[in-house]
C-alpha cells in the first residue's frame, strides 16, 4: 500500500510551491504551470495548500536538465510597436529549427522564442506570457493536451492564441475532450509554410504589419 502523500518523511520532505520554484531555480508561475499539467506532483493540505515531496522536485531537474536561472515576471500587454512574441514547443530539436527556419523571414516584426521539449516550454511560458503559441500535442514528456487545457484555466493566459499541430485525427481529439476555442489545429503532414501562414493572419487580425522577407 503506498504512503499517503501528506506522511511526514524528514528524508523526503513537503515543500510549498515557492521552495520547489527556488530549488529549480524557475519561476513560482512555472512550477504552477508544471503541477496544473501534471509534469511535477502535488497533493494538498487540508486547507487547500500545494505540497510536493523534495523527491518530486529533484526527478523533475534530472530529467529536465534544469539549471538555476532568475524568474521573470510575466510580461505586460506589448504595444502595437512592439514585436509580436511568438513561442514555438516542439518535440524535437528539428521540428524546432524547421519552425524558426520558416518563420525568420518575418524578420523584426516578430521575436521568436523555442523550445524543443515540454519541460522547457512551460519554463518559458511561466517567465513570459507570449502573443502566440505553436506547440505540438504529443511530446515525450509532458501531456499538450493537459498543457493546452491548463493555460486556458489560467486568467494570466486568457488571451493567448494557439497553434496545435498533431497527427492525430479530429475524431481522436474528439475523443481526448476536444481542446480550448482559441486553439487552431494543424494536422501532420503538413508543410511547415502553414505554420507561417497562420502566425500571419495572426498579426492580421491583430492589425500588425508584415513585411515578410523572400516569401516562398
Amino acid at each position: 500500500m503506498s504512503r499517503p502523500h501528506f506522511a511526514q518523511d524528514p528524508l523526503d520532505p513537503l515543500l510549498t510551491t515557492r521552495e520547489a520554484a527556488l530549488r529549480l531555480g524557475v519561476s513560482l508561475r512555472t512550477v504552477q504551470l508544471w503541477v496544473e499539467a501534471g509534469t511535477l506532483p502535488a497533493g494538498r493540505t487540508p486547507g487547500g495548500h500545494r505540497r510536493i515531496r523534495l523527491s518530486a522536485v529533484e526527478a523533475l531537474a534530472q530529467r529536465s536538465g534544469l539549471r538555476p536561472a532568475a524568474p521573470t515576471s510575466l510580461s505586460s500587454p506589448s504595444s502595437a510597436n512592439a514585436p509580436l512574441d511568438v513561442l514555438l514547443i516542439a518535440s524535437s530539436v528539428d521540428q524546432l529549427q524547421l519552425w524558426q527556419e520558416v518563420l525568420q523571414p518575418l524578420g523584426p516584426s516578430v521575436a521568436l522564442r523555442g523550445a524543443n521539449n515540454g519541460y522547457t516550454g512551460l519554463l518559458q511560458l511561466g517567465r513570459k506570457s507570449p502573443d502566440l503559441l505553436v506547440t505540438d500535442l504529443a511530446m515525450p514528456d509532458i501531456d499538450g493536451y493537459a498543457m493546452l487545457l491548463t493555460l486556458s484555466s489560467l486568467n494570466e493566459y486568457g488571451s493567448l492564441r494557439v497553434l496545435a499541430i498533431t497527427s492525430q485525427t479530429p475524431h481522436q481529439i474528439a475523443e481526448r475532450g476536444g481542446l480550448p476555442e482559441r486553439v487552431r489545429v494543424i494536422h501532420q503532414p503538413a508543410p511547415a509554410i502553414a505554420v507561417r501562414a497562420w502566425v500571419e493572419s495572426e498579426m492580421i487580425r491583430m492589425g500588425r504589419s508584415v513585411h515578410a522577407e523572400g516569401v516562398q
